[in-house]
């Protein structure tokens, strides 16, 4: 387990983007369809709660079983030693719960297409990403400004070609949520985790979870104890009536994949490259992932495929992938 955080970055990648796809077509097919309980499909607030607690429970087995707790920072109590995060951390897994939050929930807008959606959330963290590098005096490299040109014309392109953003409120606020976690975690990633060693990636994953995991469903259930309408109606089925549902298994699945997601995802974002390299890297695998599950729906659910425009845009998003795996290896030799 440990060698994980010692792989090559782009086998990671490679890992990551494999992962994503079952995790995005579990999902899509639990919130697809008329739920025979519910009348209608279900909604986003219903399939979070088992899928964030299965998360929980398996990352908190993977941190235990893994042995990567111990590279965390902690104490001793009682004579056993308990991982504590620190201040940092702390800020980042509330940066992180936001983004557990809203991952999942942006794959269940039956209105929205998979790889509109993404193009939307993965292109605000690609604006973000040299902020957080001038922030903190970090050199970005001429093919990670380039790569960032690149994935900014695919965005642009594809909401134009869609005529415009229009996505209900929630989806907004999905974004928004998703952008403003992003930022923390980057910000923080790159203040006290960025410099390249296993251990430092082991522990600060191990640290971001114990705060970003129970964070995220403690704040589901107090939407659902607040009793906002609807919403605390749809909490309420999530919570409770959905473990005896036979959707229980895809949503499951869901969480048993998310699980995997984020530790690639913590290994990439934490490579000690600047941000303007590593989160173009991710956020394009992961908007291609989500390209490949929208055939994968579509050849055998019958669900919409792509549009003409978003697969011009994942085209140019596999030019930056291309991008930044081959011209770090040009500029090794001549540095030399």
């Amino acid at each position: 387990m440990k060698s994980l955080a010692r792989m090559p970055l782009e086998g990671i990648v490679v890992l990551y983007f494999v992962s994503y796809i079952p995790n995005i077509i579990l999902t899509r097919l639990a919130t697809s369809g008329v739920h025979p309980e519910r009348g209608r499909a279900l909604t986003g607030l219903e399939t979070l709660p088992i899928s964030l607690i299965v998360n929980l429970v398996l990352t908190y087995a993977f941190i235990w079983a893994s042995g990567w707790h111990r590279d965390a920072h902690g104490k001793n109590i009682g004579g056993t030693r308990v991982p504590v995060p620190t201040r940092y951390t702390v800020l980042s897994g509330i940066g992180t719960a936001l983004v557990l939050f809203t991952v999942p929930l942006s794959f269940t807008f039956t209105d929205v297409s998979i790889p509109f959606i993404q193009l939307l959330m993965r292109g605000d963290i690609l604006v973000i990403a040299p902020l957080v590098d001038f922030m903190f005096g970090r050199k970005v490299r001429w093919y990670s400004w380039s790569a960032l040109v690149i994935v900014a014309v695919a965005l642009t392109f594809v909401v134009h070609q869609r005529g415009g953003f229009h996505l209900p409120p929630l989806a907004i606020a999905t974004v928004v949520l998703y952008t403003v976690g992003y930022f923390l975690r980057l910000a923080v990633m790159t203040r006290v985790s960025k410099s390249g060693d296993a251990g430092s990636v082991r522990g600060y994953f191990a640290e971001e979870k114990l705060i970003a995991l129970p964070m995220s469903v403690a704040a589901l259930a107090a939407v659902g104890f607040m009793g906002l309408g609807s919403q605390a109606d749809e909490l309420s089925w999530g919570f409770t009536r959905a473990w005896s549902d036979p959707v229980v298994m895809l949503l499951a699945g869901g969480g048993f994949t998310l699980t995997i997601i984020s530790v690639f995802a913590a290994i990439i974002l934490l490579n000690p490259r600047e941000n303007s390299y590593c989160v173009p890297l991710e956020r394009s695998s992961s908007l291609l992932a989500g390209l490949a599950a929208a055939y994968v729906l579509h050849a055998f659910w019958n669900q919409p495929a792509p549009t003409g425009s978003e697969l011009i845009g994942a085209a140019l998003l596999l030019g930056a992938i291309v991008l930044l795996t081959v011209a770090p290896r040009f500029e090794r030799p001549r540095a030399r």
